[in-house]
Order: C-alpha cells, then structure tokens, then sequence
C-alpha cells in the first residue's frame, strides 16, 4: 500500500505534534492496520457519504495515542482519507483531535479530489 499526504494534512500534523509527541508513531500502528485492510468499516470508522467525488473518502474515529494514556476512550483523533483501490493508493486528507472540531473539512475534501 502506497501512502500519501495532502500539505493541509501536514499542517494538522505539525501542529499536533507540538501537544501530542507519540503522535508520529500512533499514525504509523495506523498505516499498519490500514494496509492490511484499507477500507475497513465499523466501528471505529466509516464511508463518508454525500461527497459526489468518485474516489472513497473514509474518517476512521477513536485512533489511540501514548499520550492519553488514562484518559479514556472519549479522547481520539479523527484521521480523513481517500482510497484508490486500484492504485492501492491511501492519501491521508486531515487529521485532528475530536475536540478540537466536530466535523470533517468537506471542502478540503472537495477542493482536492472533484
């Protein structure tokens, strides 16, 4: 499986980062799961519908970190990215604390993959 990133999605990261250091490696034990099985749904993630881009955008909910350890399984971050399956290509769209924002950025969406 090939990965690939949009620059927006290196802007999340990089501000992540400055609060959450094990963030690098928690995204990596994701790339892990995800080649084995990139569009995998519930229940910890699931299509997002509604776009009219031909490409399948998927937002995967509740991605552990080291660095909430003791906090629950309320905190988490929310990874956004499309699938190629015959590129077996992922590009990884967005990245954020589920408290930080509610939803996913549909234009940044849209304004990469229509």
């Amino acid at each position: 499986m090939k990965f690939d990133t949009l620059p927006e999605y290196e802007k999340d990261i990089k501000k992540l980062l400055k609060k959450y250091r094990t963030l690098l490696s928690d995204i990596e034990d994701v790339k892990k799961v995800l080649s084995i099985r990139p569009n995998a749904q519930a229940p910890f993630s699931y299509r997002i519908e509604g776009l009219k881009i031909s490409s399948c955008v998927i937002k995967v909910k509740k991605i552990a970190s080291d660095s909430f350890k003791g906090k629950g399984s309320n905190a988490g971050f929310r990874l956004i990215y499309a699938y190629f399956q015959q590129e077996a290509k992922i590009v990884f769209i967005e990245l954020y604390h589920k408290s930080d924002k509610a939803n996913e950025d549909r234009e940044r969406i849209l304004a990469n993959f229509s």
